[in-house]
C-alpha cells in the first residue's frame, strides 16, 4: 500500500506508512480492484493470488473459492461497521438506530461500489450464489440489528434477520445506480425498506399470538413421536465440505 506524507510540529513533511494489510484483507482488496476492472466471471483465483502478492498455496490457507473471498469482504464491512460509535443513538427510536447502521453499511462499502456494481448482475443470473450470498449476508444482518439494539433471539428472530437482509438487498440496488453525493433516493428507499419491515413483523407478531394453540398442540404430538424415535447426534456441519462458509458455494 503506498506511502502519503504529513507535516511534524514544526512543519516539515515526513513519511506515513499506510497499515500492512494481513494475507486476507490483501485477497480481498485484490478481488475488488480486479472486479471494478473485468468482468467477475473472467476473474481466476489465480489472478487474485497474483494481485494480492500470495502464492496458490497461501491463498488456498485462506479461502476455498472466489465466493468465500466476498464473504471475506461482508467480514470487513461487518468489524468497519461495529467499530463505529452509536451510542449517540441509544435513545432514539428503533427504527431510526437501524437506519443508521444500515447507512453506515453503505458508507464501508462506497470504496468498493465500482467493484460492486459490476458484480452484482453476474450474481443475480445465478441462484446456487445468490443462495450462497444470502446465508453470508444473513450472518452479518444478525449483527447489524445486534448494534441497532433489536433482538434477533426468539421466535421471530430468524424473520427478522431474513427481512433486514432482503430490505438492504432492496436499497443496495438503488444505491448502486446512486451518484448522488447526498443518496437521497437511496435513503429514501432505506426508509421506505424500514417502515415496511416494521409493519410486516407487526402482522407476523399478531398472527403467532393467533396461532399459539395450535403450535401448543402440535409440539405435543411431535414431542410423543420424538419419544419413538432415536435422536439424530449429527451437528448442522455434517457433511458440509465447505466447512460451514456459505459463500464458498460461489
Amino acid at each position: 500500500m503506498p506511502n502519503s506524507s504529513a507535516q511534524d510540529t514544526t512543519g516539515t513533511e515526513v513519511a506515513v506508512t499506510a497499515p500492512r494489510l494481513s494475507p486476507r484483507e490483501a485477497a480481498v482488496e485484490a478481488l475488488m480492484r480486479l472486479a471494478a476492472e473485468q468482468p467477475w466471471n473472467d476473474i481466476e483465483i489465480g489472478d487474485i493470488a497474483r494481485e494480492a502478492g500470495l502464492s496458490l498455496a497461501e491463498f488456498r490457507d485462506l479461502f476455498p473459492s472466489k465466493g468465500a473471498v466476498l464473504g471475506g469482504l461482508a467480514r470487513i464491512i461487518d468489524r468497519k461497521v461495529l467499530e463505529g460509535d452509536g451510542s449517540d443513538l441509544a435513545d432514539e427510536p428503533t427504527r431510526e438506530r437501524l437506519f443508521d447502521v444500515l447507512m453506515r453499511r453503505l458508507d464501508a462499502m462506497t470504496p468498493y461500489k465500482e467493484a460492486l456494481r459490476r458484480i452484482a448482475p453476474a450474481l443475480r443470473g445465478d441462484p446456487l450464489s445468490m443462495l450462497a450470498l444470502n446465508g453470508v449476508a444473513l450472518n452479518s444482518h444478525r449483527f447489524m440489528l445486534a448494534a441497532a439494539g433489536i433482538d434477533t433471539e426468539g421466535p421471530l428472530g430468524r424473520l427478522k434477520v431474513q427481512g433486514v437482509v432482503i430490505a438492504f438487498a432492496r436499497t443496495v440496488e438503488v444505491w448502486l445506480d446512486d451518484d448522488d453525493p447526498a443518496l437521497a433516493r437511496t435513503m429514501a428507499r432505506l426508509d421506505k425498506e424500514i417502515r415496511n419491515g416494521e409493519r410486516f413483523m407487526e402482522r407476523a407478531d399478531d398472527a403467532r399470538r393467533l396461532t399459539a394453540p395450535l403450535r401448543a398442540l402440535g409440539r405435543s404430538f411431535f414431542n410423543r413421536g420424538a419419544r419413538r424415535r432415536p435422536r439424530d447426534t449429527r451437528n448442522e456441519d455434517d457433511g458440509n465440505p465447505l466447512g460451514g462458509d456459505p459463500a464458498a458455494a460461489i
